[in-house]
């Protein structure tokens, strides 16, 4: 594992964040166009465009992907990325306009700041302007900004989430990178020890409620539908067709499911697209377990990099308060 999802060549990334809000999106740019296919697996998502990348309908490249904070309010941030690509002559050339191709998916953060404050046109705009390759932050960044987990037994037992990016250099050249927001009803554990890093907590006791615990011993649970989802994208330096770029994002849910108790619930919008930036065949099964490691990575990056915000505690706070 190294770097992050820009490792793969011809992606870009760049992040926005309104900090009173506390909210933001992430724009993932394919400066050459890139085969795309997604899967929903959550039962409340909230997504633009992903029906364009049925296989059997016709686009077949996209240029752009955006994750946003904001529920469904947050959609309007792909029209700025839609914008920054039109002008800079990036998309479908139907005649008598250049119409860039980009899907999205979005996530809720209403709960620990403004609510009426979510992104925008503009903050999408301002966030693909600012794309490139290289480090960024990880935790409290972009898409991930207000993002928390662990609200199977109510909000007021969360903890932080956040965006955590990886990549993974394979055999014959292959790179694939990963970029999530994890905004879980469920807990984050550590896939190898199933140790919680983030989920429901209670601050008075500092005692973990575990969610799966809890819907065992409640008929209903307090979370409430489409107030969580984590999102992600993979890219990869592959040639794909929409077919095997849709089944490498299937493959890909085994991340969540490996990292997030209980994951795809009818209270998440779990979404997870898959580009492919190259001219190069590999085995479908080999870039899907490339991408299921990779995004592992990346969900473990998104909740230890994440800090304390508006009085939610994060992993890195109760590693301190613990020590």
């Amino acid at each position: 594992m190294f770097g992050n999802i820009t490792d793969v060549p011809g992606v870009i990334v760049g992040h926005a964040e309104n900090r009173e809000g506390i909210t933001g999106c992430t724009a993932i740019l394919v400066e050459n166009g890139a085969v795309c296919g997604v899967d929903v697996r959550g039962s409340a998502p909230g997504t633009r465009e992903t029906d364009a990348l049925d296989p059997i309908n016709e686009i077949d490249h996209v240029h752009g992907i955006c994750l946003s904070g904001g529920s469904a309010f947050g959609l309007d941030a792909a029209t700025g990325v839609m914008q920054f690509l039109e002008e800079q002559g990036v998309g479908v050339d139907a005649g008598v306009a250049t119409i860039p191709i980009v899907p999205s998916a979005v996530l809720f953060d209403l709960f620990i700041g403004d609510p009426k404050t979510r992104p925008t046109a503009p903050m999408g705009y301002q966030a693909a302007k600012s794309a490139g390759v290289g480090p960024f932050a990880n935790g409290n960044t972009g898409a991930g900004y207000g993002a928390t987990v662990g609200k199977l037994a109510g909000p007021q037992f969360c903890m932080k989430g956040g965006l955590g990016s990886a990549s993974i250099a394979g055999k014959e050249d292959v790179v694939v990178g990963a970029i999530v927001a994890v905004n879980a009803v469920g807990d984050v554990k550590d896939p190898n020890t199933r140790e919680t890093l983030a989920g429901a907590r209670n601050p008075q006791t500092g005692e973990w409620l575990d969610c799966c615990a809890y819907l065992e011993g409640h008929v209903q649970s307090e979370g409430l539908s489409g107030t969580n989802t984590t999102i992600g994208v993979i890219a990869m330096n592959a040639k794909l067709t929409k077919a095997e770029a849709k089944k490498i994002a299937q493959l890909t849910q085994n991340a969540l499911a490996r990292t997030i108790y209980p994951v795809h619930t009818m209270l998440d919008g779990d979404t997870i697209f898959v580009l492919g930036t190259g001219d190069k065949r590999y085995p479908v099964d080999y870039l899907g377990h490339l991408a299921t490691r990779a995004m592992e990575e990346a969900i473990i990056t998104g909740i230890t990099a994440a800090d304390k915000l508006a009085e939610v505690e994060s992993y890195k706070s109760i590693q301190i308060m613990s020590t």
